[in-house]
């Protein structure tokens, strides 16, 4: 944890965003991240995110059993979801999303737009083509050789 706080500090000085993470498998860093989303103009590129993508470009899968995630503050709903997409085994994180609502990060509109029917989220959203989209969903599942996820 020392260390996904460690890089937080540092992203900050270094013109990025105060959030960093560690992944570690058996006790060995597999990989770490910070925030990059300005200096990449990426806004996915969160320290979670990012310390992901490289455990599992490390590790040659997608699949992170058996690994566990550091945050130097608790994860957002999309850093969330790639958590648990990722079967990582455990969060542990230092900071809270109060503490980054305090700072400026505040998701908390998300989790509330979450919870609401697609048609009530401010975001306007509209389904098109449902038939449609159901061929890719029927060949996957008569895919043999699929890889499971």
């Amino acid at each position: 944890m020392q260390r996904a706080i460690e890089l937080s500090v540092q992203n900050v000085q270094q013109g990025g965003g105060p959030f960093g993470a560690v992944i570690a498998r058996h006790g060995e860093v597999l990989a770490e991240g910070v925030n990059r989303v300005t200096a990449n103009h990426d806004p996915t590129a969160h320290a979670e995110v990012q310390a992901i993508r490289e455990a599992a470009r490390r590790l040659g899968t997608f699949d992170l059993t058996g690994c566990d995630i550091y945050a130097s503050c608790e994860p957002c709903p999309m850093c969330l979801g790639a958590i648990y997409w990722a079967r990582l085994d455990h969060l542990y994180y230092a900071a809270t999303q109060h503490d980054a609502a305090g700072a400026g990060f505040d998701d908390a509109f998300i989790y509330h737009e979450l919870a609401l029917d697609p048609k009530e989220r401010s975001l306007s959203t509209q389904q098109l083509l449902h038939g449609e989209a159901q061929q890719a969903f029927a060949d996957w599942r008569d895919k043999e050789d699929r890889t499971d996820y």
